[in-house]
Formats: C-alpha cells, structure tokens, sequence
C-alpha cells in the first residue's frame, strides 16, 4: 500500500449541491431559460445590425452571404450565451461548491 499525500484513507463524500433540491433546480433552470430568452432576442438584434451593415456596404448580393451571416453571428452569440449562462447557473446555485478539489489546501492540512 502506498503511503504519501497522494493517498486517502476513505473515499470522498460529495457534498450536497443546491441542483439536488427540485424547488431551488425549477428556480435555477427557469432562470436559465430567461437568460437563453434574452440570448435569443440579442442574437437576433446581431443579426439585422449585421445585415443593414453588409447591405449598406456591399448592397443586394448573393442570398448565400446573408445566410452564412445569420447562421454565423446568430450561433456564436447564442452558443456564447449558452455557455456563460451555465456558468452563471453553476455559481448562483452553489453546485461549483459541491465538488471535491484534491488540490484544496484544506484537503493536506
């Protein structure tokens, strides 16, 4: 058996996350889906600023750019809004709390 900081006597018990209560997780996740709501509606607003822009430069072109466009900007800013909302979810709910660091100083004290 190894013996050093590496090794633990017992095996870790999660601690409980605010996820695992279903009032607090309905909370959360409409939360969530507002800020996906708003994600939408800003894309959206990307989109036609984008499109008055490339009409305004390059005039009536190819319908291709102008899909390409919407498709391009409108995903970014929804999958940007996507990801920090679950980065916002995680923190407001505590759940980044729930995990066990091995790397926490506490843990080798």
């Amino acid at each position: 058996m190894l013996n050093g900081p590496f090794t633990r006597s017992r095996p870790p018990v999660p601690r409980a996350s605010a996820l695992d209560d279903p009032a607090r997780a309905a909370i959360a996740w409409t939360h969530y889906r507002r800020m996906l709501r708003w994600t939408a509606e800003l894309a959206l607003g990307v989109v036609g600023v984008v499109w008055v822009w490339l009409y305004h430069e390059f005039g009536l072109v190819s319908i291709h750019l102008y899909i390409a466009t919407a498709l391009g900007f409108g995903l970014m800013v929804l999958l940007m809004g996507a990801l920090m909302g679950l980065v916002f979810l995680s923190h407001e709910t505590g759940h980044d709390d729930a995990i066990d660091d091995p790397l926490n100083d506490e843990t080798w004290s």
